[in-house]
């Protein structure tokens, strides 16, 4: 046998194999779609009346100003053809090449043939075309109300994601190049990551971000020294190994978001905020929250708070036998420390010295990116969810966060797992990403309605634990960290509401990045910088105008705050110790619970 027919029989048995592959793969697709249980539409999609008015608003302009409209078009027909007539008068000179290209620069089209490729090139240059007048026309609707404006913004920007060229076989130069240089290879390891991936969500397709078999909470992530010394049905608190000899009297309790694992906190030891507290002479204690199940439907904001933020805080007292801590809330769990302070201010509870807020809102009178998501149709759905399911599942709002940066969190993954055939690396910020929680059925509609929707805490107050709660309740010495460029918790917004405490000692602080980077930025990495100003009136634009920037991270500037508000040097405490004896070594049971399908 020659040489060529060797290696056309060793083709022929690998297109084969991977044929054989295929049909097995193909039953186990159809397996699993059959047994999908299609989310409600409520929260596929706004309701068809968005997309009447939207159409109504169009035809109005055109009525009104038919020109425009007609100049719109012209504009977008003739650059699309004179792309056309370039490509072919450069192929009519036998040269090879793109025509000229005054598209901008998109990381989605950086493989070299987007740009030299007459045929992909034209097809890139089509899209950025088709993108900006679709753009254009939503813009220049008129007559719509201004939440279903953005509305109708979000979900054509989302149309416009979806169908770029990149996303599609035939029109990724990138795929094609891979799947002949491995004979289809890559094609079918991306259909059984796709299968994988839709066994693994019962039929719902989430794109798996990170090698789930690289980590292990306890063993290579959420690696911080120390014991659970209490549990209850809502948490387990930790309380970690001291590394200094003294350490400050008043300890720390950080009560991190129950959407994700409080682990964000302690990755790895490089940027594990938890053990950096504790080398700076903290004694830390953080909540590690349970992750409900359907047996948590009637949990609500009122057992968050009485059974989780004051039963912590109590804890930690008796722990340390002191009679006030400091405490630090992280996103949603900052909301609610908020509402727990208002609540203590009202009882003559003294117990918390200080509070620390990473990137909360509590004033949510502009709903920023989260809008499309807060009107009545979406959390009409939501309500129905979880009057059905007893709990807002962890999926849901995975892929709600995921479509606010689809192109990075949806269809960038995708086409290197599914079209590309590419594992998903080993990242640990994108496997804590994926290890969600599930909301309490109560809580979820408490918080969608009363405070998203109604924004109750800011303006007529809150009914919770039978009181009314008011953020201008909370009066005691408090510092907001924000983040730049974060577009969950914005920091404008997060502003608006830290100006309504009636603290006389208020600290703000803006970080670069986002909502994870801005507070995961150890001193170490000399990374993000950020902006300080002491004063606390005016809008949030006047603030940046008078901020200082600062090189570097902003932990050293709070650990000054902190410990003049954390008593004298004592004697280090070991967990677990005396009269109360650990139940566990750290992370505790509650934060591997997996969150309910």
């Amino acid at each position: 046998m020659t040489t060529n027919e060797t290696e056309t029989a060793e083709k022929t048995d690998r297109l084969n194999a991977n044929l054989a592959r295929v049909e097995e793969l193909s039953l186990r697709l159809a397996d699993v779609m059959g047994r999908h249980k299609p989310l409600r539409n409520q929260l596929n999609g706004p309701e068809p009346e968005v997309f009447l008015n939207a159409a109504t608003a169009y035809w109005k302009g055109v009525m009104h100003d038919p020109g425009k409209m007609l100049e719109m078009q012209l504009d977008l027909w003739s650059k699309s053809v004179k792309s056309f007539v370039d490509a072919q008068n450069l192929m009519l000179r036998g040269q090879f090449a793109a025509p000229q290209d005054d598209t901008p620069t998109d990381r989605r089209f950086s493989h070299p043939l987007w740009q030299t490729h007459p045929y992909f090139n034209l097809l890139k240059q089509q899209y950025m075309r088709n993108a900006r007048a679709i753009e254009a026309a939503v813009d220049a609707l008129e007559g719509l109300e201004g939440k279903d404006k953005q509305r109708i913004e979000y979900f054509s920007r989302q149309i416009i994601d979806m169908m770029a060229p990149t996303n599609f076989l035939g029109t990724n130069p990138e795929v094609l190049e891979k799947a002949v240089a491995t004979e289809g290879q890559s094609l079918v390891d991306g259909l059984e990551n796709l299968i994988a991936d839709l066994e693994a969500n019962d039929g719902e397709l989430l794109v798996k971000l990170a090698d789930e078999s690289a980590f292990e909470v306890g063993r290579n992530i959420a690696t911080a020294p120390g014991k659970v010394v209490f549990r209850n049905r809502m948490f387990e608190l930790l309380q970690f190994s001291p590394t200094t000899e003294t350490v400050h009297e008043i300890p720390l309790v950080i009560f991190p978001p129950w959407i994700n694992k409080y682990y964000i906190l302690d990755l790895k030891e490089q940027n594990s905020l938890i053990r950096w507290c504790v080398a700076q002479g903290y004694t830390v204690f953080v909540v590690s929250w349970v992750n409900p199940d359907r047996s948590y439907a009637d949990v609500g904001l009122d057992d968050y708070i009485e059974e989780g933020f004051l039963e912590a805080i109590a804890q930690v007292k008796t722990v340390c036998d002191v009679p006030q801590v400091n405490a630090v809330g992280y996103c949603i769990a900052g909301t609610t420390l908020h509402l727990t302070l208002s609540l203590m201010k009202q009882r003559g509870d003294t117990s918390v010295k200080s509070a620390t807020f990473f990137t909360t809102l509590t004033d949510f009178s502009d709903q920023g990116e989260f809008t499309p998501f807060l009107q009545n149709d979406f959390i009409d759905g939501i309500d129905e969810e979880v009057a059905e399911e007893g709990i807002l599942r962890s999926f849901i709002m995975q892929r709600t966060f995921s479509f606010l940066r689809s192109n990075d969190l949806i269809y960038g993954p995708a086409i290197k797992s599914y079209m590309m055939g590419e594992a998903p690396p080993a990242f640990d910020l994108l496997y804590w990403n994926g290890d969600g929680s599930g909301l309490p059925g109560k809580m979820a509609h408490q918080y969608l309605r009363e405070l998203c929707q109604d924004n109750k805490f800011v303006g007529e107050g809150i009914s919770l634990c039978g009181t009314t709660l008011k953020i201008s309740d909370v009066d005691l010495p408090i510092c907001a960290v924000t983040c730049e460029t974060d577009h969950i918790a914005r920091w404008k917004d997060c502003f608006h509401g830290f100006q309504q405490t009636k603290s006389r000692s208020k600290t703000f602080i803006v970080s670069q990045s986002g909502h994870i980077a801005g507070i995961v930025n150890p001193p170490s990495k000399k990374k993000y910088g950020h902006y300080t100003n002491t004063k606390s009136s005016g809008t949030a634009d006047d603030w940046m105008e008078g901020a200082t920037f600062h090189e570097g991270s902003w932990w050293p500037r709070w650990d000054t705050w902190l410990s003049k508000k954390s008593g004298k040097k004592i004697e280090a405490r070991e967990p677990g110790q005396g009269a109360f004896p650990a139940l566990c070594d750290a992370p505790g049971t509650y934060v591997i619970e997996k969150a309910t399908k």
